[in-house]
């Protein structure tokens, strides 16, 4: 599969209108994680590097064709001394397939506290895929070999009172990464919408829905690395009318609240015609 770093290397056809590569895949829609991190380099390319990505918005307006590449135009909305803010349409075969706002910031000087990372098995003590036949493992695992994705195992997630649909998966790119901050930014919001979904089906195992992100909404609080273990701790406060939403709560190996993640998606049940 294409690597993380082939992913996010954009070619810039004009100032700013940029066109990503044609990623190899197994699936039948472009990946919507591959879209939003395009997306947000094109953005971060046309913005100061005083300025850093503090949060974006995007809307998954059509399925993207995973075998032509995807072309971002960006709109500089505002340049301002704290904050400066873009927007970004991803476009093929002339139609918009996603749209996405991303605001920066210089950063300031202000009050600060965070969750505590839930009680979970360490990462070392959960098996890896990478020790199991390909031929044997599902698409997930496949899709994004490059990824160590370690899931919890239900019996030993934290339930909190209420929550219906948790989830919590530990994750690391496998290979080292290049040291920019902004790179690994710009990979977490690729790896974002990786597994999110799925939290949504937890009490519904036996359900055959069709899946697609419908939008996606991303905070980041606090430095971090996507080589290095982080915890993904999911939950779906709410399914119906065959849409589910979900939200997550990331957290380096240290318990600090790097991102949150609320995402809408589509699962409606699959009709037996």
């Amino acid at each position: 599969m294409s690597s993380i770093e082939e992913i996010l290397e954009l070619e810039r056809l004009e100032k700013d209108i940029f066109r990503g590569i044609v990623a190899d895949t197994i699936l039948t829609r472009t990946f919507g994680g591959q879209v939003a991190g395009q997306a947000l380099v094109s953005a971060v390319r046309t913005v100061d590097e005083r300025y850093r990505v503090h949060s974006l918005h995007g809307y998954f307006l059509r399925p993207g064709n995973p075998t032509i590449p995807t072309v971002f135009l960006v709109d500089r909305i505002r340049d301002g001394r704290s904050f400066c803010t873009r927007r970004v349409t991803g476009v093929q075969d002339g139609q918009a397939i996603f749209t996405m706002s991303a605001s920066f910031h210089v950063g300031d000087v202000g009050i600060e506290h965070e969750d505590q990372m839930p009680p979970v098995p360490d990462p070392e003590d959960l098996p890896d895929t990478a020790d199991i036949a390909s031929d044997e493992l599902s698409w997930e695992f496949r899709e994004w070999a490059n990824w160590d994705l370690r899931f919890v195992p239900e019996d030993k997630v934290t339930r909190r009172t209420g929550v219906p649909a948790q989830q919590q998966v530990w994750f690391r790119y496998r290979r080292r990464l290049p040291d920019d901050p902004v790179f690994h930014v710009c990979t977490l919001a690729y790896m974002s919408d990786m597994t999110l979904l799925g939290s949504a089906q937890v009490p519904h195992p036996d359900a055959q829905v069709q899946q697609a992100s419908l939008d996606h909404a991303l905070w980041f609080m606090r430095p971090f690395r996507a080589d290095e273990w982080l915890l993904y701790d999911q939950s779906s406060p709410s399914a119906g009318f065959g849409r589910a939403l979900t939200q997550g709560r990331i957290f380096d190996r240290a318990g600090h609240l790097v991102a949150a993640v609320v995402q809408e998606g589509l699962t409606r049940l699959v009709r037996e015609d």
